[in-house]
């Protein structure tokens, strides 16, 4: 039975390993961003793959308009992988900046128009995020989950308060994160949508990859989904790890326990195998369920103080860095 640790936090500089550690993380928006904010902090070999099923706001507008994969999370990622020097911080302001203002161009971010810009200019969504994080003197790399847009279909049960046995089926990655009922399944559309091959590749040469946190139906699980990329992701030689959300997310996960995350991600993964779970401290109400669960899945359950001290349900960058240093040392 897998094992239980209790983190410890130390210096990112007692990273003693000769070469940094080959690290893909997988999500997107917030939770993403919460992680690659952490990851480049003890990796300078650091890929994101991003989920690109967004159909709201400023993404979903472009995407509508002009089909293009929904920008909004790839730049959040990219965002994340600034720097903290001036050059880096004055960026991530600038491709986060929205727009204000009684036209066409209210709501969208300086950083969706920049991406989409280049698309248009290149003709190749890869190397267009490249030279944005060239530009922004990113740490790491950011990759789409698929080359064309997704739409994610969930089964919902008790959407309706008066009717809370029946399923319903709800399209698209806004209303599916604002259900007022249990999402049961998810699934994509189209089924086989084409990877690019720079995604699989990193997976392959990676030493870790991470899942999550993030918004569990919308933008974790999503990458599990896509058949090419859940083979690499199952057949890679790189170790996994799950980070657990702090909390359950309203509509979306609304009443999760720790431990649910991962019986969703065996449901929809059950191939895949997973050596390390991290959760935070004071998110786990039953560790040892938590425990048995994660041993079910392969892997060894650790357990850190991640959140800021505020109370709120954010990750601290430091303490989430001083985790993931820890696990990858060990």
């Amino acid at each position: 039975m897998a094992g239980y640790e209790d983190a410890w936090e130390k210096p990112h500089s007692e990273h003693d390993a000769a070469e940094p550690p080959r690290v893909v993380a997988l999500g997107g928006g917030h939770g993403l961003y919460a992680s690659l904010s952490a990851l480049r902090r003890v990796t300078t070999d650091v890929t994101a793959i991003v989920t690109v099923a967004d159909d709201g706001g400023s993404s979903g507008r472009l995407r509508r308009e002009l089909g293009v994969l929904p920008p909004g999370d790839l730049r959040m990622a990219l965002a994340a992988l600034c720097g903290d020097d001036e050059w880096g911080s004055t960026w991530s302001e600038v491709v986060q900046h929205r727009f204000r203002s009684e036209g066409e161009l209210h709501g969208h971010a300086v950083g969706n128009l920049l991406i989409v810009a280049l698309w248009e200019l290149l003709g190749d969504s890869v190397a267009a995020l490249d030279w944005v994080g060239q530009l922004l003197g990113a740490h790491g790399r950011v990759l789409p989950m698929s080359s064309v847009p997704l739409d994610i279909v969930a089964e919902v049960e008790g959407a309706d308060p008066e009717r809370p046995d029946e399923v319903v089926t709800v399209r698209g990655q806004v209303a599916c994160a604002s259900t007022r009922g249990r999402v049961r399944s998810i699934s994509l559309i189209p089924e086989r949508p084409p990877v690019p091959s720079q995604v699989i590749r990193a997976v392959h040469e990676a030493d870790w990859v991470v899942f999550g946190p993030g918004s569990w139906f919308t933008s974790v699980l999503p990458h599990l989904l896509v058949p090419d990329l859940a083979r690499a992701l199952v057949t890679t030689k790189a170790r996994r790890l799950v980070a657990l959300n702090l909390s359950p997310q309203r509509g979306e996960t609304d009443g999760f326990a720790a431990h649910t995350y991962l019986e969703v991600l065996a449901d929809h993964a059950p191939d895949l195998r997973v050596d390390v779970v991290l959760a935070d401290r004071k998110g786990v109400e039953d560790t040892v369920r938590l425990e048995q669960v994660s041993a079910e899945l392969g892997a060894r359950l650790v357990v850190a103080d991640l959140a800021v001290d505020d109370g709120s349900p954010r990750h601290d960058p430091d303490r989430f860095a001083a985790a993931f240093d820890q696990i990858f040392a060990s």
